[in-house]
């Protein structure tokens, strides 16, 4: 496959170094895109294009605007996968100011400006994926900061159907389940088997099964305006 190919349909991923991202960017390689991955790290696979960034920093937007036009000029069909995500223990009691802007800075205003960057470049077919969480459609206490941000882009998903419907670009908020990544890992062995055993199935979500609902959404326009909940069946309670 020739990455240097302009023509080539070209995915764009924040946060493809690992766990659900890194699955998402394989599966559009596997499909024949071109796939660039903005993180501060790269990708273990040397077929992702690496642009480096920093989402917190002020002004990131102005110092990769030119490399990612440049990385997505031509392609016909473009689509950005919201993924990166900041994420802070705490309840609204407590709710810091500093994390609470770190998150929405991360989970709601980096996505904004992406869009903002990219949509001009965006032809008919493409799309633009959020990835939010079952955190969108609900709450659970002490993680406040990611409850708002993930219904924050929700909100955001539903606005870019409804605003963007007339260019042919479409959009779907994916809302995965307790996920096999390493963030999730950090939790060990006995509360691992506790959110394994929170779904019908008895077991985590692989970030495969992410990276495919995504793929679908994404190369389906009708699909559209659409959170789709990927969490193997929670346990209603």
């Amino acid at each position: 496959m020739n990455n240097n190919n302009k023509e080539m349909p070209c995915a764009v991923i924040t946060g493809a170094s690992r766990g659900i991202g890194l699955a998402t960017a394989e599966r559009f390689l596997e499909a024949g895109f071109r796939v660039l991955n903005l993180s501060r790290s790269a990708a273990p696979n040397p077929a992702i294009m690496q642009i480096d960034v920093d989402l917190l920093d002020p002004g990131w937007n102005d110092a990769v605007a030119e490399q990612l036009h440049s990385a997505v000029d031509g392609s016909q069909q473009i689509v950005v996968v919201h993924n990166a995500a900041l994420q802070y223990h705490g309840g609204v009691a407590e709710l810091d100011p500093q994390q609470l802007r770190a998150v929405m800075e991360i989970n709601v205003v980096a996505p904004a400006i992406l869009n903002r960057l990219l949509i001009p470049a965006m032809q008919p077919g493409s799309a633009i994926i959020y990835i939010g969480s079952t955190m969108s459609l609900k709450a659970t206490a002490n993680v406040a900061a990611y409850v708002a941000s993930k219904h924050a882009l929700l909100g955001l998903m539903r606005s870019t159907c409804q605003d963007l419907g007339s260019s042919g670009i479409h959009t779907a908020c994916i809302c995965p389940g307790f996920t096999d990544t390493e963030m999730l890992q950090g939790y060990g062995g006995e509360m691992l088997s506790q959110l394994a055993g929170a779904s019908t199935m008895g077991r985590l979500v692989r970030p495969e099964e992410v990276a495919e609902s995504v793929y679908f959404c994404a190369t389906n326009p009708a699909v559209n305006g659409t959170a789709l909940r990927v969490d193997l069946g929670l346990i209603e309670h």
